[in-house]
This record gives C-alpha cells, structure tokens and sequence, in this order.
C-alpha cells in the first residue's frame, strides 16, 4: 500500500500544476418548476474544499462549501434544498438581482425627459425590479470551464419594456472559483437604448454553517465606509450622507451586529427593522475589485471577504425573516440567521442625481465584478 502512496507523491510531483490542482465543474439536473421548466445546477469545485453550487434559476448561488480551522466543511449559505423552492418560496436567498437592485422611489424614474413606470413590490416602490425581476427567471447555461479556476456562464435576455424597464438587454453571469477560495462573480450587460442597470448578488452568510443556532449577529464584521446614505421610513435614501462616526453604523473596525440592530435610539435602525442600509464604501467605484466587507466567525475561523468594483455595499441583517419560511434541512429563518452584504449601485441612483449614475448606454456595456474570498483565521 505503501508503495502505491509513493507512487501516486510521485506522478503528483511529474504532472504540471494545473492537472494537479485543477478545478471541476459539474452539470446535473436540478428538477423542475411547477410549470415542467426544467432546472440545471453546477457544481464547481476548486483544490482547497471550497465548493459552490449554482442553479440556473434565479442565476442562484445556493450553497457555498467551506472548511473550518479544523478542515471541517459547512454550506456557509441560507437557502433552500429543492431549487424549484426558490420559485416557491421566494426570498432572495443567493439570487442574481436585476436589472436594478434594492429600491427605486415610487418604481419611477426618468431617462432624457421621459418618465418610466416599473413594476412595484414594496408599499410603492420598486424593490429588486419588481414580482418578476432577474430572480425570477430561468437562465440559460452558455459556458463552463475548468482547469486552474472553473466557471459558469449564465445568459438572459429581458426584453424592451420588461417590468417597465427601457431596452432589448442581454445579460450575463460568471461565476468562477480559484483554487484559493475565491469566487468571482462578473455581471455584464447591453442594451439597445438607454436604461437603468444594477446587478448583484443576495447571498445570506452564516460562517458557522447555515442553521446554525447562534445565528450570524456574533459574528465580526468590518465594513470600509465613512458614510451611509440614510434612509426614509420606506427605505429610500434622502441622497444625504450621514457620517458613521458614534453612530451603530460604524464598522470601520470589527464589531458584532448586534451590538446595534437592535438600537432603538438611532431613528435610521427604527427605519430598517434592524440593518438594512447602503455603505458608501470609502473607496468609491473602482476598475478592480476591492475590499468592500469583511466577515469573520472566530469560533471556526472562517472568513469571507467580499471585494466589489461598484461604490456601495447594502448590509442587511434579514429583518424580515420572520420563522415563517423553512430553508436547508427544514430550518425555519428567522431575524440574523444570516448576513446579506451586497456590493451595488447606492438605492434609487436613478432618482439621486448626486449618486453615482446607474444609466447604461448602447455600445457602453455595464459590467460589476465582485467577489466571495473565503480563508480561515488560525
């Protein structure tokens, strides 16, 4: 037995790097939805035990796998087992949000004098694009790959006037993961006229593995941001900037949640239930990603970085998880169960002169990268 050991440290050793460590990438069915759409997911899975699982519905990361100090793996992931739950059930758990994501005033905005009606969701806003927004949707698998990093391409195309929105758009989704624990995430888009476009993900974090019965309100977190753009009492920016300095907005250096989402004195924590609030991270847009929150659980030594090229990160605290919705293993969600931190444009760009344009162009494609970076604090 031992000789077959050696030989096997031996043909390890001869072969290059990239057949060594190579990263996989797996399709399979995922079932289907009650109308007999059939869904697909891929697996992709790099040398370090990170592991992620992508449905094609939604574009949805449902789980992401990762090892503890002690190299034990847990799915780090609210979410749902069936994928056709997430039809179902709804509730944003790991999903490509578009085409504009968080809140837009009144699900009204103007483009060149003309004024656009979008569907609404949220008392009378628009949140996530509507019922029927990129969530919602089946994409199509176009590409996968695999080698030093694997990867999956997912496409769809939201016609001129979906959900009220202007432009014929050809969106698109790459995940890829390294063999480091990283997991890019590249949003790219075109249209045929001027509209408005804000892509992300909605994952919900829990480094001490979903289901968890702490929760994710222990866990520390560092958010590189001055300001927060506060909101009303429907969650839409007043398009001021409020200075986190004293304030339970302050993450500049490591702190608990909750430590503050439950601080009452703070009109902005009555507004959102608890944390449901823009960061204008100090960095601003940026061509490359960079570091927009760190999250850590020091119980098991996770850790996830999340890196963004856009100007603003929501963290939200999932205050309306109420117990009513059952997801993995039949864990019944509640407040804090897990952390949303979502790298976006700030809310209702399109109605905020003063926030960084969300406007896409023809010939100007939008494009976000952003990234899941997982390690483990010994």
């Amino acid at each position: 037995m031992a000789r077959f050991f050696e030989a096997g440290l031996l043909l390890m050793a001869l072969l290059p790097p990239s057949e060594v460590f190579a990263a996989t990438a797996q399709r399979a069915p995922a079932g289907t939805l009650s109308d007999g759409t059939p869904l697909e997911a891929v697996v992709l899975t790099g040398a370090n035990q990170v592991s992620a699982r992508i449905l094609n519905f939604g574009a949805t990361l449902q789980s992401l796998t990762a090892p503890d100090r002690d190299g034990v793996s847990a799915d780090v992931l609210l979410g749902y087992d069936d994928a056709a739950d997430y039809a179902a059930k709804g509730g944003y758990f790991g999903v490509t949000i578009g085409r504009y994501a968080n809140r837009i005033a009144g699900g009204r905005f103007a483009i060149d004098g003309k004024t656009y009606e979008v569907a609404r969701n949220s008392d009378s806003n628009a949140l996530h694009s509507g019922p029927l927004g990129f969530d919602a949707r089946a994409w199509r698998i176009v590409e996968m790959t695999q080698g030093a990093e694997a990867s999956v391409t997912l496409a769809l195309t939201s016609e001129h006037g979906d959900q009220g929105y202007p432009g014929r758009v050809e969106a698109k989704v790459t995940y890829t993961l390294d063999d480091k624990g990283a997991l890019t995430i590249a949003f790219e888009a075109s249209t045929d006229r001027p509209t408005v476009i804000n892509m992300t993900n909605h994952a919900f974090f829990n480094l001490a593995g979903q289901g968890s019965p702490e929760g994710a309100l222990g866990h520390l977190l560092t958010i590189p941001a001055s300001a927060i753009t506060p909101v009303d009492a429907q969650l839409i920016p007043t398009g001021v900037l409020r200075p986190v300095e004293g304030t339970p907005f302050d993450f500049r250096t490591p702190r608990q949640p909750g430590s503050g989402v439950r601080d009452g004195r703070d009109e902005q924590i009555l507004f959102g239930r608890g944390y449901d609030h823009n960061f204008a991270l100090d960095k601003g847009l940026t061509a490359q990603p960079q570091l927009a929150a760190r999250l850590e659980h020091p119980a098991s030594g996770r850790v996830l970085e999340v890196l963004t090229t856009e100007p603003g990160i929501q963290f939200y605290t999932g205050n309306f998880l109420d117990g009513t919705v059952a997801g993995k293993n039949g864990q019944l969600y509640r407040m804090g169960d897990g952390i949303a931190l979502e790298p976006q444009k700030f809310p209702d760009a399109p109605n905020k002169p003063q926030f960084a344009s969300a406007r896409v162009d023809p010939g100007m494609p939008y494009r976000h990268v952003m990234v899941y970076r997982l390690s483990v604090a010994r």
